[in-house]
């Protein structure tokens, strides 16, 4: 009995180092997207513009804004020549899953429910969820004000301010947009009552548009992260690295200067939508 005992731990003992084996060779042979970056010398960023100041496309069709210097910046380190693939929001993490891009960089809240999916680097920047309303409504003083019957509120699809919204507001209609400025151009043609979405872009768009005010109190606060395919261990620790470096740095505070401090980008812009 000792001798088929010992038997049967000896090969559990072999079938286990064979297991840590390939999972060595797997997490170490090169298949990494930062390994595969430097050796093609070459990165492809997945966006999706529409998001004020972080991805927009200025009046030459250009990929512009606070997310679009990061990717070239992480380029730069990388020594890697920057492509951007456009996609709707909700369609970058499958693109990122099949392989389509090496990275997102889309202002991309970090949550549980994606951290399945894919894995995150450490935030880059903190943002919050607000309301906007039009000038006409003089009655809302707090984004409760608006979960009330016969209140219509806009969201944009794939967003976590969409889940939020539908997670909090219990009497209110709900409408989803394919982007908060047709969102909120709705909302000035008195279709919808309200927007739920990032404070950054929705201050942009009122000060440039007007019309309309913000409901300064804080529905959620939010981080914003680099998305990589899950398990991605090696790229992650060098984002992280990058990231440390980065932030607070020379070349990210001229760039978060220029598309937070002031607006002289905005009528460069494409920023022409149609109500939806």
């Amino acid at each position: 009995m000792k001798k088929i005992l010992l038997a049967f731990l000896v090969i559990l003992s072999v079938v286990l180092s064979a297991c840590e084996e390939t999972g060595s060779v797997d997490s170490d042979n090169g298949t990494s997207t930062i390994e595969k970056i430097k050796k093609s010398k070459k990165i492809v960023i997945g966006t999706a513009p529409g998001y004020a100041p972080f991805e927009m496309t200025d009046l030459k069709g250009k990929y512009v804004g606070y997310d679009i210097d990061t990717a070239k910046a992480i380029g730069k380190a990388l020594d890697a020549k920057v492509e951007f693939k456009e996609y709707s929001f909700d369609g970058l993490i499958a693109a990122l899953q099949v392989g389509e891009i090496d990275m997102i960089i889309s202002g991309m809240t970090i949550t549980g429910p994606r951290a399945l999916s894919v894995s995150f680097a450490n935030p880059y920047f903190k943002t919050k969820q607000v309301a906007l309303v039009p000038n006409t409504d003089t009655t809302t003083k707090v984004w409760t004000d608006l979960d009330k019957k016969g209140k219509k509120i806009a969201t944009v699809v794939g967003t976590t301010g969409q889940l939020i919204t539908k997670n909090t507001f219990k009497n209110a209609e709900i409408k989803d947009y394919k982007e908060m400025a047709a969102a909120a151009l709705a909302m000035i043609s008195g279709q919808i009552d309200g927007v739920i979405y990032d404070e950054s872009s929705v201050r942009i768009w009122n000060k440039q548009n007007g019309k309309s005010r913000v409901i300064d109190n804080q529905i959620s606060a939010e981080n914003l992260g680099i998305a990589v395919k899950h398990d991605d261990l090696k790229t992650i620790q060098w984002l992280n690295s990058f990231l440390y470096s980065y932030i607070d740095g020379p070349e990210e505070l001229k760039s978060r200067n220029y598309w937070f401090e002031n607006d002289e980008w905005y009528d460069n812009i494409n920023n022409k939508v149609e109500a939806e």
